[in-house]
């Protein structure tokens, strides 16, 4: 294939790509996030579409960007006030092709539509590439559990499940935890689930030990984004031996993303919350990480609190953390949390990877800036899988009535992570020998959906 041939290939799926964006724009109005992440698998995977007849006849692109099937319902729960409250309560259910609707449940006051059916749109393809028979879904609701009593956030959730428990099971949609919901919080779900299916089933993923959880999930995301920077890493004859590595947020998956750097010889100089960014220049070590795990796990404080514990340290209020010079940058806050301008400051610094441990971390610009300078990039739908295959594992051992060790389930872990990046690199190397992983990400995922879409016919 000669080179203008190629360019006017691409410039036919550019031209495809912007009519159809156009017409998804027009029947999704407003729902900006949305946008954002069909137009990212869309530039991907269009030149597949251009060349595949089956896939343009049966309308897959068309088909595989509309939900199933979107609930909304009202929440009504009561303060301890005695005052009545009530919420809005949304769960996504947007494509069932390979496997029962997973995804977890958001508890925030800035939950909308378009954010999630973004993350169910992504969890949808996070869900193919793992290779477990899992489909895509997400929901929540636009409560905010901060501050509120025991009490209260007990019976929000019991009276939220008495119209969700209608709409998942085992076999059709299985929630598990986000933002805002955390084990205390599936607990509460699953025992209201329990007293109203009047069954003890694997329905609701992220549920303490003691009542059908799994040994692992809590690290498992964390874990899982630097399983896959170290097999990025590897690739190319690196490890992650003396790295520093600037990580953002503070919840399970940015702690746990330290934890295990630490374990591997990497150093974390940074953490952060809403309120800033702390940077620690002689790295967050093991004491200093149970420490923090306290602080935001259990006493819920501000992470301004750690330069008072620790000197050395700096806290920098209303900032993120890309400025500070380090070789490995996770992302594990939230979504467009790297802007293009934050991207040039890390290719400048000499940033080797950023892998995405929460989703669609990068704006469009600054994905792009990072592959066009050849960083090792892995969006959020290949690097952050970790915690839906320990959710698909903990289904495994629900219905087999077994409860696998820690060891025996971060092994496995690891070797799906490992299996992802492999999908990703046949999928997404170029003939320069660097790594596409956004396209690759989106293409091996889209594939295997698209296929059994295929082959269902018009459903």
């Amino acid at each position: 294939m000669s080179i203008l041939s190629t360019t006017e290939m691409a410039e036919a799926a550019q031209v495809v790509v912007e009519r159809f964006m156009r017409g998804l724009i027009r029947r999704n109005p407003g729902e900006t996030e949305f946008h954002q992440s069909v137009r990212g698998v869309a530039d991907s995977v269009t030149p597949l579409i251009l060349g595949n007849d089956v896939y343009r006849r049966m309308r897959i692109a068309d088909r595989i960007t509309e939900p199933d099937r979107i609930i909304i319902f009202r929440v009504s729960w009561e303060d301890d006030k005695g005052n009545v409250r009530a919420n809005r309560a949304w769960r996504v259910q947007f494509n069932n092709s390979i496997g029962p609707y997973k995804g977890g449940l958001r508890f925030h006051p800035e939950v909308n539509l378009s954010v999630l059916k973004f993350l169910a749109f992504e969890q949808t393809f996070k869900n193919s590439l793992t290779g477990l028979p899992l489909g895509g879904a997400k929901g929540g609701a636009n409560f905010n559990p901060k501050g509120k009593s025991e009490s209260e956030v007990m019976r929000f959730c019991h009276s939220l499940m008495v119209e969700m428990y209608r709409h998942i099971g085992d076999d059709v949609d299985v929630p598990a935890g986000d933002v805002g919901v955390g084990q205390r919080e599936i607990s509460y779900m699953f025992g209201q689930y329990k007293r109203l299916a009047n069954r003890f089933e694997g329905v609701l993923t992220g549920k303490g030990v003691s009542h059908g959880g799994s040994l692992v999930h809590t690290e498992s995301s964390g874990y899982g984004v630097v399983y896959f920077t170290l097999n990025m890493l590897e690739r190319t004859g690196q490890s992650l031996d003396g790295k520093r590595c600037s990580v953002s947020g503070s919840g399970n998956v940015a702690l746990y993303a330290i934890e295990m750097l630490t374990r591997l010889g990497g150093k974390a100089v940074t953490i952060s919350d809403s309120s800033g960014f702390i940077y620690d220049p002689d790295g967050i070590d093991t004491d200093k990480l149970e420490w923090l795990k306290d602080l935001k796990q259990v006493r819920r404080g501000r992470i301004e609190e750690y330069v008072e514990r620790f000197d050395g340290a700096a806290f920098h209020p209303d900032k993120q953390p890309w400025g500070v010079p380090v070789d490995i940058a996770l992302p594990c806050a939230t979504h467009n949390e790297i802007s293009e301008e934050s991207a040039r400051t890390l290719i400048h610094n000499g940033v080797v990877a950023v892998a995405e441990g929460s989703n669609m971390s990068c704006t469009p610009r600054a994905a792009r800036r990072l592959v066009d300078a050849r960083v090792l990039y892995a969006p959020g739908k290949a690097a952050n899988a970790g915690g839906v295959v320990a959710s698909g594992f903990e289904q495994t051992q629900n219905a087999q009535r077994m409860a696998w060790t820690k060891e025996e389930v971060d092994s496995r872990l690891r070797s799906v992570m490992r299996t992802i990046h492999r999908k990703c690199v046949d999928y997404g190397e170029q003939s320069d020998g660097y790594v596409n992983y956004v396209t690759g990400a989106n293409l091996a995922a889209f594939v295997k959906v698209a296929d059994a879409m295929v082959a269902y016919g018009a459903v």
